[in-house]
């Protein structure tokens, strides 16, 4: 029985301390602090649209954007920052717009590829609510469209 209560003794003493390193470890590789981490060094400061973001969510977050972001894309840097400005223009966001015209103009867009970007984007909302206001039946606009693909492409040859 003695050593049942040594043994039970060195395990009370042991149980806490185990507590602690898992603690301790968990610190060193919190998600949220990593990712923290690298936005800091990415970009200079912890910008407050990552600091907005749910704290356990943030390393999600971060990870989406570092991978949409990175050069594996097969998008290169300009025209993905010219199709999300069309995105955002069509939405719209301000801060959006702001961000990636930026972007863009950094990975050497000129003003005529932003404003077409934004064309784009204005035309595919204008012909959207053609369409959806005058309940066109997909079906039917999906057949035509691919009439017209047809048609287009014989002209070509």
């Amino acid at each position: 029985m003695k050593s049942l209560g040594k043994a039970l003794v060195k395990l009370l003493l042991i149980v806490p301390l185990l507590f602690v390193s898992l603690t301790l470890n968990a610190q060193d590789t919190n998600p949220y602090e990593k990712a923290r981490a690298e936005i800091e060094e990415e970009f200079g400061m912890f910008p407050k649209m990552f600091e907005v973001f749910p704290d356990h969510a943030l390393a999600g977050a971060w990870d989406n954007f570092k991978m949409l972001n990175s050069p594996e894309s097969k998008i290169p840097p300009k025209y993905r920052e010219l199709l999300q400005l069309a995105v955002a223009s069509q939405i719209p966001c301000n801060y959006c717009i702001y961000y990636h015209t930026a972007a863009a103009k950094a990975y050497g867009a000129t003003e005529e590829e932003i404003q077409e970007a934004v064309a784009h984007g204005a035309q595919t909302r204008h012909w959207s609510m053609i369409l959806q206001g005058n309940q066109v039946d997909f079906e039917e606009f999906k057949t035509e469209f691919n009439a017209m693909m047809k048609h287009m492409a014989s002209k070509s040859k």
